[in-house]
This record gives C-alpha cells, sequence and structure tokens, in this order.
C-alpha cells in the first residue's frame, strides 16, 4: 500500500482525510503530502504528541488519558473522534504508542494504538504489537499500517 493508491482512491471518490498523530510525529501527514495531488484529498494532521494537546487539539478526556493511559484504544478512539469533528473529513485514523526506547512490563516498547472511521467504516481500534524494533522501524512500521487502514476505509466508502 502507498500513500499513492490513497491519494488516488480519496480523489477519485471525493473523500478527504485528517490525521491524530502521537508516536508517529506527522509521518503520516508528511507522506500523503509528499505526493503532488495530495491537496484534493488531504484535510489537516493533528501531532498531538503530549497529553494536554491530546484534549486541547483533540476533546481527548484527561480523565480517560488517567483512567486507561495515551497508549491505549480508549485514547485512540477519542483522538479519531476528535480529528474527525474537528477536520470535518470524510475519514480519520489515529496513532498512539511507544516507539522506544523503553516501555514497561505493562506497555511494552512496539505497541501502537490505532483508530479509524469513515463514511462506511464505523470507528474501529487495534493494538499492534510491533515489538522492540527499534525507534525509528516501529515508527514507520506504524505509518504504514496507519496508511493501510486508511485505503481500505476509503475502499469501504
Amino acid at each position: 500500500m502507498s500513500a499513492a493508491e490513497l491519494i488516488t482512491l480519496c480523489t477519485a471518490r471525493g473523500l478527504t482525510v485528517t490525521c491524530a498523530e502521537s508516536c508517529t510525529g506527522g509521518m503520516v501527514a508528511a507522506a500523503i503530502t509528499d505526493i503532488a495531488g495530495s491537496s484534493a484529498m488531504f484535510e489537516r494532521g493533528f501531532v498531538t504528541y503530549s497529553n494536554p494537546a491530546k484534549t486541547e487539539m483533540l476533546g481527548v478526556s484527561p480523565a480517560r488519558l488517567d483512567a486507561h493511559g495515551a497508549v491505549s484504544e480508549e485514547v485512540a478512539a477519542e483522538m479519531t473522534t476528535g480529528a474527525l469533528a474537528a477536520a470535518g473529513a470524510s475519514l480519520a485514523v489515529a496513532i498512539t504508542g511507544i516507539a522506544g526506547p523503553g516501555g514497561s512490563e505493562f506497555k511494552p516498547e512496539g505497541r501502537v494504538c490505532f483508530g479509524i472511521i469513515g463514511p462506511n467504516t464505523a470507528l474501529r481500534t487495534e493494538t499492534v504489537e510491533f515489538g522492540a524494533l527499534g525507534r525509528a522501524q516501529v515508527r514507520q512500521a506504524a505509518r504504514d499500517h496507519a496508511l493501510g487502514l486508511l485505503l481500505a476505509a476509503a475502499q469501504a466508502a
């Protein structure tokens, strides 16, 4: 899957995309906007690395952050719906995880939580354990997975 395929499909179907990124720090937005023609379908991206950014920009509940932590499907869900509402886009993806180094026995390095929503894709979350691949590799894998989620949601639209 490539960002180019996503751009072609979304442009043909009149779909717009937004993303809310934490551990990837804007890599999904960059992958899309690196390609000419992306302005036809990319609405905006949110880099919400800190908890206050998640709350202020996306409306993530501080109580949810306290209860589940930033790296959780619960927070990924709120990031996704918050981005969709703020951007007014057709599709939204969210990413929050632990790229490394580090982690804990409860939330290991390489754990990334995703959210996806689209016109014919109900809000869905998932956790992927990429493992301790190293920071750069986890971030790249998370970017690619998010692009795949967006493509599947665009295909379903």
